[in-house]
């Protein structure tokens, strides 16, 4: 899909010299019954067959909207952008003027100097003394940072620290006594329930919108280290940085982001899971920063195309398709090809479960990863580094090669292999059949079938006349490098 036509959209309001005409646009949001909610959730288990009950009554988020919409703020930010020393151009020209092409490129002098941005966003207070969590975006460049409460109360804020990795903030206000929200528990969250959240969209200050939650632990592009709560909830520019509470008046989220094609609301919202948030605040007031665990390895996901070229019993785990040289995961043995199926004890069931395990990990401590390496499960000890500049664990994905492939290769003379910092490699110069629907392009340079390096073309066509169906090619491709399943059968 083109990838214009697939943009997750931050929702900040957008910024203007002042902000003098809001468009407003009918929506509906049609709500589904309980039945219909519980169904959605439905899992195999005793508890979610259970009987739904007949007499249930359509869900009520009044005493939620009434015991903690007051702890829920808007958030007004000031920039300050130069001015250029023209303004724009001379006013009432049309382009169907003729004297617009005449006229057209002149500008109107103006003086130089700051010009005033303002931006809208949410937040919620979680400790009576004015601490504050927003979403790192909304804070954005900042110059002032203004507070405003339900009782129409208005506080300067001084911003305590960002952590842009989450897009998360916080926030402190001189005040005492403020109404608070209650802190729920993320993991208990369930697919199919009903959450509310409370913001201002688009300035409409504390509106309410419900809905249910669509998924957990979803990643998304750029934000390799939050495991998103998706939900339909109804969210918009100035939502940013507000509540999502679930049934019981406890927030479980942060709304963050929407996934849209026109930049407004299409029923796909993501909320940074509170325990997440908790973390992160916690670190920022204690040391102004956060600090994060560091592997040094590039995953990706693992299809079940490529759970059948490893040999695994089902398409899990975290595929590593490169390891930094120096990094915890090199000193301690990981290579290209192990599958990562657990950390700690916590099973990796996507790629996107780990970053978030490691980055909660304790620069400096040891982690206990168990692995499938070519068939056999092997279990490795590695000191947990620390994250600067590094990714901890960055998600790719994508392509294929020769005869059964379908590639058309050529060995790599001395300064090639140089300039590609590899020491062996095959230039693909054509790709068609299966290489080329598994996305296998020229300029790839093929490093490895099914963990055996590739030297040479006769190696190649050794190794692919006696494969099984599917094989795994490891692809060096600008600078990445990535596992691609490919399908010869």
């Amino acid at each position: 899909m083109n990838p214009k036509a697939r943009t997750l959209v931050l929702g900040v309001l957008a910024f203007g010299i002042a902000m003098a005409v809001l468009g407003c646009y009918p929506t509906t949001h049609p709500s589904a019954s309980p039945a219909t909610s519980a169904e959605a959730g439905a899992t195999p288990s005793a508890e979610a067959n259970r009987p739904l009950d007949p007499a249930v009554t359509p869900a009520d988020f009044t005493a939620i909207v009434e015991n903690y919409g007051p702890a829920v703020v808007n958030v007004s930010v000031e920039r300050a952008i130069e001015r250029t020393g023209f303004g724009p151009r001379i006013p009432g020209l049309r382009p169907d003027d003729p004297f617009f092409e005449f006229f057209g490129g002149f500008r109107i002098p103006a003086p130089r100097g700051q010009t005033p941005l303002h931006g809208l966003g949410s937040g919620f207070i979680v400790s009576s003394d004015g601490v504050i969590l927003t979403n790192a975006h909304v804070l954005a460049d900042a110059s002032n940072v203004t507070v405003k409460l339900t009782d129409k109360r208005e506080f300067k804020a001084k911003v305590i620290g960002i952590d842009k990795l989450t897009d998360l903030a916080v926030l402190k206000i001189d005040a005492r006594n403020l109404p608070t929200v209650k802190i729920g528990k993320a993991d208990d969250v369930r697919i199919g329930e009903w959450v509310v959240a409370i913001g201002s969209p688009y300035g409409f200050e504390n509106s309410v919108t419900a809905g249910i939650v669509s998924a957990k632990s979803r990643a998304l592009p750029d934000a390799t280290y939050v495991p998103f709560i998706q939900t339909d909830v109804a969210v918009n520019p100035g939502n940013s940085g507000g509540p999502l509470f679930n049934m019981k008046g406890e927030v479980i989220g942060i709304n963050s982001q929407i996934y849209s094609r026109s930049g407004g609301y299409q029923g796909l919202s993501f909320a940074i899971p509170i325990n997440v948030a908790l973390d992160v605040q916690d670190q920022l007031l204690r040391h102004g920063k956060v600090t994060r665990g560091w592997l040094g390895v590039t995953i990706q996901n693992v299809n079940q195309a490529l759970a059948d070229s490893f040999g695994l019993n089902k398409p899990a785990g975290a595929l590593v398709s490169s390891v930094e040289k120096g990094s915890p995961a090199a000193n301690a043995g990981l290579m290209p090809g192990d599958v990562i199926l657990r950390f700690n004890d916590e099973e990796i069931t996507s790629s996107s479960d780990l970053p978030a395990l490691v980055a909660g990990s304790k620069p400096g401590t040891a982690a206990t990863l168990e692995v499938m390496r070519k068939g056999t499960t092997k279990h490795l000890v590695l000191i947990i580094g620390e994250l600067e500049d590094h990714n901890i664990a960055s998600a790719d994905v994508a392509e294929e090669d020769q005869a059964r492939l379908g590639v058309v290769v050529r060995p790599l003379d001395p300064e090639e292999l140089k300039q590609a910092g590899v020491s062996n490699g095959l230039m693909v110069e054509d790709s068609t059949g299966p290489a080329a629907r598994a996305g296998i392009r020229p300029g790839d340079i093929i490093l490895s079938l099914n963990n055996t390096p590739v030297k040479s073309v006769e190696q190649l066509r050794a190794l692919v006349s006696k494969a099984g169906k599917h094989v795994a090619l490891l692809v060096l491709r600008d600078e990445t490098r990535i596992f691609v399943p490919v399908n010869i059968g």
